[in-house]
C-alpha cells in the first residue's frame, strides 16, 4: 500500500505542477491507477486527503511512503511520474524540478528511471508495465 500512497501523493502533486491538469495527464494517471491495480477506496481516500492537505505535506508523505518501498518499486513508481510528466507533450521547468527533487530525496538514479522508461514502454500504452522483476528488491539492496 505504501507503493500505492507514494504514487498517488507524488503523481497528484505532478500533474498539478503547472497549474494545468491535461485530459492526457489524468488518461495516464488511470491508466496507472488500473494497471497498478489500485483499489478505487484507496483513491477516494486519497482524492479526500489532498483536497485539504498542503503541497508541502503531500510530497512529504509521498516521498515518505516510497522510502518504506524497495528499490525495485521506487525505480517503477519513477517510471510512472516520468511517463506521466511526458503525457501532455510538454514538460513543464516545475514537473522538472519535483522529479529530480523526488529521485534525490528517494535514492534513485534519474538515468535509471529514464533507461527503465524507455525499455518498458509497450506500444499500445502511454504508461510503462512495471514487471514483477523491477518490484523486487535489486541485487545488493
Amino acid at each position: 500500500m505504501n507503493y500505492h500512497l507514494g504514487i498517488l501523493h507524488l503523481a497528484h502533486l505532478l500533474v498539478s505542477a503547472d497549474g494545468h491538469i491535461s485530459d492526457e495527464e489524468l488518461a495516464v494517471l488511470r491508466q496507472i491507477q488500473r494497471e497498478e491495480d489500485m483499489k478505487e477506496e484507496l483513491v477516494a481516500a486519497f482524492v479526500r486527503k489532498a483536497e485539504v492537505t498542503k503541497e508541502a505535506d503531500l510530497y512529504s508523505d509521498g516521498i515518505t511512503y516510497l522510502n518504506e518501498c524497495s528499490e525495485g518499486e521506487k525505480l517503477c513508481a519513477f517510471v510512472h511520474l516520468y511517463r506521466l510528466a511526458e503525457a501532455d507533450s510538454s514538460i513543464h521547468v516545475r514537473e522538472v524540478r519535483f522529479l529530480l527533487y523526488g529521485v534525490k530525496s528517494t535514492n534513485v538514479d534519474f538515468d535509471d528511471v529514464m533507461a527503465a522508461a524507455k525499455i518498458n514502454v509497450p506500444e499500445d500504452i502511454s504508461v510503462p508495465r512495471c514487471s514483477d522483476r523491477m518490484r523486487k528488491p535489486l541485487p545488493g539492496s
